[in-house]
């Protein structure tokens, strides 16, 4: 149930069955163009597949070939209002624009870095969100409702679709769930445009990722959606974190590393949550498709975890380490976590 159009960014597809894309965006200053390499590098390395920098003035088009140089994935120019950063941005070779078509002035301006965009195989995103909207559209709205939100971008595609450009992404992000839900399931039944979603201005790393996972797990299940963004106020590492432990919860991405662990009770006699921790770290970056259980007891862990791949549960200052339900040897508790990995590593 993907977008019927597909677009292209780069290497990267959106849309139109593609696989469902990872995005986070730079949050150096552009004028800092080491510190904006070595993030997204950074970013690369945490398996961020589509990397949006601001391009706030002609000195932060500099930054567009630099990435390029550093990076191997799509590179997204974000643009307000001036449409002569768009132009030279594709010039510099960016492989994707962000910016609404109808806060960059006359149609000739429009249609400048719509012909700009077609030569080279450029798509648009166009995003709106609650702070964003038209004077008229507020107006007959009477606040940012999901109806509003849809009309808007709908709008803004219009502009471009008048020069017959139609490689455009949409998104329509609001800071509250329920309204950010509703506005893409209007969007996806008006129109066949890849929609990227997300939760915009969601907030610090927990209440973020919760809002995050509540707002485009929901759409995502439903079928709708091409590309997210976990917008968060942290390091932009952990916005991909995030977004790749979404798409795994939800099975539509395989390979990495499902956790099951539980939630502790009286019969545990162990340090589970840093033993839990400890597991999730050494093993973030494994691309293996397995599932590891963390247990707080020997009573009912590997039963309840009989399903998981490899795992480990609690004892009294000691565990048991097992695998597919059955129990392999027992450790000392400083030792569970090693134990464990070399279970894994073993069968590589």
């Amino acid at each position: 149930m993907s977008s019927k159009i597909q677009v292209k960014a780069g290497n990267v597809k959106i849309g139109g069955g593609a696989e469902v894309s990872i995005q986070s965006m730079l949050n150096v200053p552009a004028d800092d163009i080491e510190g904006s390499v070595k993030q997204a590098v950074a970013l690369e390395n945490a398996g961020c597949e589509i990397i949006r920098a601001a391009i706030p003035n002609m000195d932060a088009v500099k930054l567009i070939p630099a990435l390029k140089e550093a990076v191997s994935v799509p590179i997204v120019a974000d643009i307000h209002f001036d449409y002569r950063l768009a132009l030279e941005a594709v010039e510099a070779g960016i492989d994707k624009i962000r910016i609404n078509p109808g806060n960059i002035g006359s149609d000739d301006r429009v249609k400048a870095v719509a012909n700009a965009c077609a030569n080279k195989n450029i798509p648009i995103r166009i995003g709106v969100n609650s702070g964003s909207l038209e004077k008229d559209i507020l107006k007959k709205y009477g606040s940012p409702t999901p109806e509003a939100l849809c009309e808007s971008a709908l709008y803004h595609a219009s502009l471009l679709e008048k020069f017959d450009f139609n490689d455009i992404v949409l998104s329509m992000k609001s800071s509250t769930v329920s309204t950010m839900v509703k506005a893409y399931e209007l969007a996806y039944e008006k129109c066949d445009y890849p929609l990227h979603l997300g939760v915009t201005e969601a907030g610090t790393e927990r209440l973020g990722i919760i809002k995050s996972s509540a707002g485009i797990g929901a759409l995502l299940l439903r079928g709708i959606g091409d590309t997210i963004r976990v917008s968060l106020t942290a390091d932009p590492v952990r916005e991909v974190y995030a977004a790749k432990d979404i798409l795994k919860a939800l099975d539509i991405r395989k390979g990495g590393v499902q956790f099951v662990s539980c939630p502790t009770c009286g019969r545990t006699k162990v340090d589970l949550i840093s033993l839990a921790n400890e597991v999730q770290e050494r093993l973030r970056d494994c691309e293996r498709d397995i599932k590891v259980a963390v247990m707080g007891c020997v009573v009912n862990g590997p039963g309840e975890a009989r399903e998981a791949d490899y795992g480990i549960a609690g004892g009294d200052g000691n565990g048991l380490v097992f695998k597919k339900g059955e129990i392999l040897y027992k450790v000392s508790e400083d030792k569970l976590v090693d134990a464990l990995i070399d279970e894994i590593e073993k069968d590589r």
